[in-house]
């Protein structure tokens, strides 16, 4: 289904039911089929309404092909600077976009729960709307504060070869390459789960390079926001990787000590790997982490 919501269409998949809310917020360019069914399936037969929509610029929401492509050097440079670098759109328009689902809905409060990019737009909507938050989960996130997102060098060369990707084939090949780059040592994704998710997301909406540097542009640009993280004041969760190679651990470290109580979780075998195929084992460990503090903020709220 798309509703309207802050002034653009959404594409959504709404559980149903009359438990809780849990909105799940997706990554830098990925839609909502990447949520994982276990972990989706999870949350359902806990007896939650689980929603899920594409953010702006992905999948079959509104993309913003007039702004173009950003030019994400220059933009990267000016947020280093401590400028305001001008963007297509705003971690904060995207929040807004998250509190238009619910408001589409007629939710008034959900648990709201972001993945990657996802858990920054969540931390900004918890930010500006708290009063519509059962509590926040933040996933392989980061502040945003400077000197922490340091990739590996083997994973940054593999983002690095995508540009070389001539035809489907060889597109297909880079996304499979790089998903298993980042993916838990351990407990790797199988190479036919990667390559039918690649073809299920060609199929329902290709892989569009201009809208994801419009999104990482708005993740560049929002250079404040760690340190605004001390104001929010709803329950947080911080989940990370042990063996996170994209977004290291540090990250979330960082991000539980700037919220107040917030819990912080790294799951042990983690890579950055939870979207768009996820190892079961993966899956379950934070489903094990992710249902007790649910059902602990559903307590506290009723």
């Amino acid at each position: 289904m798309k509703i309207k919501a802050n002034g653009i269409e959404l594409a959504l998949e709404d559980s149903g039911g009359p438990g809780p809310a849990v909105l799940l917020v997706m990554g830098l360019g990925g839609q909502l089929i990447h949520w994982p069914a276990g972990l989706v399936q999870g949350l359902a037969d806990a007896g939650y309404r689980v929603l899920r929509f594409d953010n702006r610029d992905a999948g079959l929401s509104t993309h913003f092909t007039a702004h173009g492509t950003p030019r994400i050097p220059w933009i990267a440079t000016q947020a280093w600077l401590g400028r305001r670098p001008r963007v297509p759109y705003t971690l904060s328009d995207m929040a807004a976009d998250a509190v238009g689902v619910l408001d589409a809905l007629a939710v008034p409060t959900a648990h709201i729960v972001g993945l990657s990019m996802g858990a920054m737009v969540a931390q900004r909507v918890a930010l500006a709307a708290p009063q519509r938050l059962h509590s926040l989960v933040s996933i392989m996130g980061s502040s945003g504060a400077r000197g922490l997102l340091k990739p590996k060098p083997a994973v940054l060369r593999v983002a690095a070869s995508k540009g070389k990707a001539r035809g489907d084939a060889a597109l297909a090949a880079y996304y499979v390459r790089f998903l298993q780059a980042i993916a838990s040592p351990t407990y790797q994704p199988s190479d036919e789960a990667l390559h039918a998710m690649f073809r299920l997301t060609a199929q329902r909406h290709a892989p569009d390079n201009a809208a994801t540097y419009r999104q990482l542009a708005a993740i560049l640009a929002d250079g404040e926001r760690a340190g605004q993280l001390t104001r929010i004041q709803r329950p947080t969760l911080v989940v990370h990787g042990a063996d996170d190679p994209w977004v290291p651990p540090a990250c979330g470290e960082d991000t539980a000590r700037r919220i107040p109580g917030a819990q912080l979780a790294i799951i042990p075998d983690m890579g950055h790997d939870l979207a768009p195929v996820a190892h079961p084992e993966i899956v379950r460990r934070v489903l094990a982490v992710l249902l007790p503090f649910l059902q602990d903020h559903d307590e506290e709220r009723a």
